[in-house]
């Protein structure tokens, strides 16, 4: 039989078929076994752990088949309970499978204390991130008659000056006295004067 024959023939088109049924079958046993090695369509929402202690943190994913690594500890936070979680990975509503671990980060047991630096003379743009980098505040501002403009004259915290080496909370909110820059030279000699004038001391004259 010539080639062409045989693939107008109906033995080819029989044999065409059977092959289609086998490769429709080969594909169709290997996506139920892909599914059962990735347990595919078994996902777990994971859910919302945020604000849970470690022992509720636990007990929730038990239940659910899923486990937790305990990162680190995060600055206390005041809007969430101590030692409760702050941060988790994956979030809630994230899918995932079975055994997944989820990453969360504890809030500590309150704020740390924090040594004030010197501020004094130092530009309010220097100070602000000075304070900012040390977890601190910055509160009001008030300005003064000063010579220096927006320089640190005094640092303020609840009412009391502080000076470099005062400890506060972190977060704490650190009030600043600046210098508006509007008095002139001789004013501040002349202020500085007034405010430690020499007492003179009476002479007695010997009467002749």
């Amino acid at each position: 039989m010539s080639l062409r024959k045989y693939l107008t023939s109906r033995v080819f088109f029989v044999q065409v078929l059977i092959a289609i049924a086998i490769i429709a079958a080969l594909g169709y046993l290997f996506m139920h076994w892909l599914t059962f090695t990735t347990d595919h369509g078994n996902e777990i929402a994971v859910p919302n752990l945020s604000k849970l202690t470690e022992e509720q943190v636990e007990e929730k994913l038990d239940e659910l088949d899923l486990d937790y690594v305990l990162l680190d500890s995060v600055d206390y936070r005041s809007d969430f309970p101590q030692y409760s979680v702050v941060e988790q990975d994956p979030t809630p509503g994230t899918k995932v499978k079975v055994g997944r671990k989820i990453y969360i980060k504890i809030n500590t047991s309150g704020f740390s204390s924090v040594r004030i630096p010197d501020l004094v003379n130092k530009t309010y743009r220097e100070a602000v991130p000075t304070l900012k980098a040390l977890g601190l505040e910055e509160g009001s501002v008030t300005y003064v008659p000063n010579l220096g403009k927006d320089m640190v004259l005094e640092m303020r915290f609840k009412g009391r000056n502080l000076k470099a080496g005062d400890r506060v909370l972190k977060s704490s909110k650190i009030d600043l006295v600046l210098g508006d820059g509007k008095m002139s030279y001789e004013e501040e000699e002349k202020a500085a004067d007034t405010l430690v004038a020499p007492i003179e001391e009476e002479i007695p004259v010997d009467e002749q």
